[in-house]
């Protein structure tokens, strides 16, 4: 449902706030040789974001070398949780080039093992094990690979299926997207029949009919599914499309299920670690813990990095050498992390996204009611909220075109998201660095009000 931004340079106006300034045509027009060229030698399927080219990011801002300076919104897709460039992490980046470590494949290091452990110390019980991998996709696919193998240890041959949830993302890898619940990113694989894998309603999604618990078991007899052959029920903390939560109760009796018949529970905290929801594993707003948890993109605040975390007995299912990854916790990766965590627990990170949440959740709840005819209601929870564009006078059909065109006002105007996700290309999400203060919320929000207004005409 993607699309190209069109670059040919527009007249905008003149913009210049204490956080967003906008001094040229929009795209810059010198940076359109950089845009050109990387149209020409990378594949169109990078061509999906807003035209700006970044020369420097601190904090909440982006900087372009011709004097624009625009908010960011997005945190490069939820990661730069504790800020772009933060000094902490910079500083313990430079440590580790200036020793310099710069790779060491599975040989030890003593920056992973002290990451290990505080990730691990961090963690509730049973969470006792930390494999650092490189991307959230990895992580998935970790997953998927530990709980298919215990199943099979602890209840035969045939309790390998993996139940995820429809709409779910759990990375673009061929196990990952197995496991997602987005039937468009799928086609490219194939016959997916007798792989596995099945998809339950999600109830939180703003679109579900099918939301009680007794729903996810009727699916699974539907689909010829026995209890007894579930090896794996995994689920994003929130639905990364929608930035919708499960009901605690609806969790609480996930993990039961799963008890019950021998099978581990994930969470997919990809989107939701490291302190984007208030809380610094999002999966505490559930009142439960996972047998497994994934997580990636804020783990380090800027550095290609993922972890699983696990019950020790379900981690420790391979020999020695079996269960390794070329960049398992790469000096730099992982001296960046520590910097980033230093950042989270040392300035608060955690409570301001709540305090700030409330704040940011309020404004978009405010453009809601202020365009009830053209959104849905807003879903989210500390610094992680998604508002969904529909068409006037329909049953919550999506408005992909308005979405885009809010995105593009935005960036002309100094403030920068992502494209448009979910509901096929309609949905706004908000997700700024948890360094976010009060002041760029507002002067986001003005620029945000302003957009929607001139998108819709």
């Amino acid at each position: 449902m993607g699309r190209a931004f069109d670059l040919t340079p527009q007249d905008v106006p003149a913009v210049e706030t204490k956080y967003r300034r906008i001094r040229t045509k929009i795209p810059v027009p010198e940076s359109l040789p950089i845009l050109e060229q990387l149209r020409k030698y990378e594949p169109r399927s990078m061509t999906g974001q807003p035209p700006v080219v970044w020369d420097r990011a601190e904090g909440v801002q982006v900087h372009d070398k011709w004097g624009n300076t625009w908010l960011d919104f997005s945190s490069g897709v939820l990661v730069a949780n504790a800020g772009h460039g933060h000094p902490a992490i910079r500083k313990a980046m430079k440590a580790a080039i200036d020793r310099p470590l710069l790779h060491n494949y599975c040989f030890p290091h003593e920056l992973r093992a002290e990451f290990a452990r505080r990730l691990v110390e961090k963690a509730p019980a049973p969470l006792a094990k930390c494999f650092i991998l490189t991307t959230g996709g990895e992580t998935t696919e970790n997953a998927i690979k530990l709980a298919r193998t215990w199943g099979a240890k602890t209840g035969g041959a045939k309790k390998t299926v993996v139940v995820t949830f429809e709409n779910a993302f759990h990375g673009r890898t061929l196990g990952s997207q197995m496991a997602g619940g987005i039937p468009g990113l799928k086609g490219w694989i194939g016959p997916t029949a007798d792989t596995g894998f099945v998809q339950v309603p999600y109830p939180a999604d703003p679109r579900c009919t099918r939301r009680s618990f007794d729903d996810f078991e009727a699916v699974l007899s539907e689909n010829g599914v026995s209890p007894a052959d579930v090896c794996l029920v995994m689920s994003e903390t929130y639905q990364g499309v929608t930035a919708a939560f499960l009901e605690p109760d609806y969790a609480k009796k996930l993990r039961a299920w799963c008890d019950e018949h021998g099978a581990l529970l994930c969470f997919d905290e990809v989107q939701a670690g490291f302190g984007r929801c208030g809380t610094f594993f999002g999966f505490e707003h559930y009142g439960v813990v996972p047998d497994l948890a994934c997580f990636g993109k804020g783990i380090s605040s800027g550095m290609p990095l993922s972890a699983v975390l696990g019950r020790e007995d379900v981690m420790n299912q391979y020999e020695p050498g079996s269960m390794t990854s070329t960049h398992t916790g790469n000096p730099v990766c992982v001296s960046a992390a520590l910097g980033s965590l230093d950042a989270i627990e040392n300035e608060g990170l955690v409570e301001n996204a709540a305090r700030m949440g409330e704040t940011m959740l309020a404004g978009i709840r405010k453009l809601h009611e202020e365009h009830t005819d053209a959104t849905l209601p807003v879903t989210g929870k500390g610094l992680v909220a998604t508002l969904h564009f529909v068409k006037p006078k329909t049953d919550m059909d999506p408005d992909p075109d308005l979405a885009f065109r809010v995105v593009e006002k935005c960036m002309q105007k100094g403030l920068l998201f992502f494209s448009a996700v979910g509901y096929m290309g309609a949905s706004l999400k908000f997700a700024p660095p948890l360094v976010v203060n009060g002041d760029h919320l507002a002067d986001g929000f003005a620029a945000l009000r302003e957009a929607i207004k001139e998108a819709r005409g």
